[in-house]
């Protein structure tokens, strides 16, 4: 996990561009890369070339000693500048044995061969879905001037473009780097590419189960009554999920787990320390080089997050850190929060702020790595408003719309909330093959339906079937706690009487004068959106947020599924009453 900012097109006119103005813009690229040296405190690197500049920061996680960027090929004309993880890369290695020499042992320099062995057929497609893994990438291939962006599948890596007032075009890894730069600036749609040869970015990741009439024959693990038929269905999600587990576990420097004490966080621990005494780089014959598992939660004194992770960390045997912050230590946090995760969104900022602070404390004690269980919810319907979907179809493309939203929540709160102090997360829910797996079930599997005895069953009951050897028993049949729910009640609520106290009633009734681009909905969201507007002035960069009503978590189509739902706009989980035990 790094950072870049690439700039290309610097010549708009048919001569080469001025030693002085080139010069001027690598200062200029190397002054936007320093914004963004959290992600990248290891090493920093640059390239400049007659017509693209590539800055790199550097947090070394495989490969520390040779691998830093910007990566170069064997015949030096083509450059590459990456951010993330390629688990694959050693099966892609073997592809080019005899045909392609290593310069280093870094993951993504992979990328560089696969793009010399599609570039003559301009099939990027077919070679941005050989990557197995999380990232963003910037490559430039000198010799022909053309260059080639991409983004994973979910976009778990953060990545934005922008357009400066000559129309050079810019890419980098945070919105921070482009401000007052760039004239306009952009995400980087997920799942695609750009070719520079092209017009606009090409979407290469496309599923079958983006439609329900894909899923809905799939062999069911149940019957109607929820009895098990097919046990064969459960055990393929465990072993796809421990696959996944496994093979993001690739790391040369000390990693951990985000534990909450959630189904999900605690299903990734038990995979972990399953593995954890052996390195999978080795395929399993080299024993650990850090033989002990590290866990972390964080929440106010007393949370339901921190007693519940407690539970799992001595039940699967991890060395547990408990982190305590108190109210007025993340209000305090806020401006700086906001300044990293780059959004104004409502749930994001509550959320954001607890892991902001848990991962000062994972940093400080030499952990580099750890992976989370970000993504199970909108795999497996575990929010709590999915109690509510009225049949399969409805609930299936629900999950469909989550997951192509997951860039914008809780894949951005991840990343960045962790990245802001140089600690890489990894999600292995949303590993590209698990991911088929577990939306490719059949929906009536993952459905809340009602059991004869007239209760529904619970949210993620296949998940929890397949890892209930794995956790005790009030883990595993853990009700859902959102996040910024579960680190401690008193958080929320301290945040909206904090925020209507701050907003007067005059200042929220001129929001749409103060903040034409998405006025907020919430003297909360108005707030945040101060904040917000001071970091991040451009019109720009407010379009980058999302913006749309939703009930603890849910999209703006689900609150079609009650007509109590209507008038309501609140993230918390709290909202769904009926459904959660601590609603009222």
């Amino acid at each position: 996990m790094c950072g870049f900012v690439g700039a290309f097109d610097l010549n708009s006119g048919s001569q080469p561009i001025s030693e002085g103005l080139k010069e001027e813009l690598r200062a200029q690229v190397l002054e936007m890369s320093k914004k963004i040296r959290h992600r990248g405190p290891d090493w920093s690197g640059v390239y400049t070339g007659d017509n693209a500049i590539l800055s790199h920061e550097r947090l070394s996680i495989v490969d520390p000693l040779s691998g830093k960027q910007p990566l170069v090929s064997d015949d030096e004309k083509i450059i590459l500048a990456a951010n993330g993880e390629i688990y694959n890369h050693k099966e892609i290695r073997k592809q080019f044995e005899g045909n392609y020499k290593f310069r280093t042992g870094s993951d993504c320099e992979v990328i560089i061969p696969l793009y010399k062995k599609y570039r003559a057929s301009g099939d990027f497609t077919k070679m941005v879905e050989e990557l197995s893994g999380i990232f963003a990438f910037a490559l430039y291939d000198s010799e022909n001037d053309v260059y080639l962006i991409a983004r994973d599948e979910i976009g778990v890596i953060p990545l934005y473009q922008g357009w400066d007032k000559a129309g050079r075009y810019y890419v980098a890894s945070e919105l921070k780097a482009l401000e007052g730069d760039c004239q306009t600036i952009e995400e980087f749609p997920n799942g695609c590419y750009f070719y520079s040869k092209d017009e606009k970015p090409t979407r290469w990741y496309k599923r079958g189960w983006e439609t329900y009439d894909a899923v809905k024959n799939a062999p069911k693990a149940t019957d109607d009554k929820g009895e098990v038929i097919n046990p064969s269905v459960i055990e393929k999600v465990r072993n796809g999920l421990e696959a996944a587990v496994k093979a993001q576990l690739m790391s040369d420097v000390p990693y951990g787990v985000l534990l909450s004490g959630g189904l999900d966080s605690s299903i990734i621990a038990a995979i972990t320390q399953k593995f954890s005494k052996k390195r999978v780089e080795s395929d399993s014959k080299e024993s650990a080089w850090w033989p002990q598992l590290h866990s972390f939660a964080v929440g106010l004194e007393g949370s339901p997050d921190l007693i519940a992770a407690q539970k799992a960390a001595d039940y699967i045997g991890t060395v547990h850190h408990e982190v305590h912050f108190t109210i007025q230590e993340a209000l305090d946090a806020l401006p700086d929060v906001i300044y990293h995760i780059e959004t104004y969104d409502i749930t994001t900022v509550r959320a954001s702020t607890p892991m902001y602070l848990l991962a000062r404390v994972i940093k400080s004690m030499g952990i580099k790595m750890v992976l989370s269980g970000e993504g199970s919810d909108e795999l497996f319907g575990g929010y709590l408003y999915f109690h509510k979907a009225p049949n399969a179809q409805e609930f299936h493309e629900e999950l469909v719309r989550k997951m192509s939203k997951l860039h914008l929540y809780d894949c951005l709160r991840a990343n960045k909330s962790l990245m802001a102090w140089g600690v890489e997360g990894r999600v292995p829910f949303l590993d590209k093959d698990f991911i088929d797996i577990a939306m490719g079930l059949n929906p009536s599997d993952k459905m809340n339906i009602k059991l004869p005895d007239g209760k529904q069953r619970i949210e993620k009951w296949i998940l929890r079937k397949a890892f209930e050897d794995l956790l005790p028993e009030n883990i595993a049949w853990r009700q859902k706690e959102q996040f910024s729910d579960g680190v401690g009640y008193n958080w929320i609520d301290t945040l909206k009487k904090m925020t209507e106290e701050k907003v007067s009633d005059a200042e929220f009734a001129r929001r749409e004068n103060r903040f034409p681009v998405n006025p907020p909905k919430t003297k909360e969201e108005y707030y945040y959106r101060e904040i917000y507007s001071r970091l991040f002035p451009s019109d720009s960069a407010a379009r980058c947020v999302p913006h749309e009503a939703g009930v603890a978590c849910s999209t703006a189509k689900a609150l079609e599924w009650d007509a109590a739902w209507k008038n309501m706009d609140e993230p918390s989980g709290r909202a769904i009453g009926g459904v959660h035990n601590d609603a009222y």
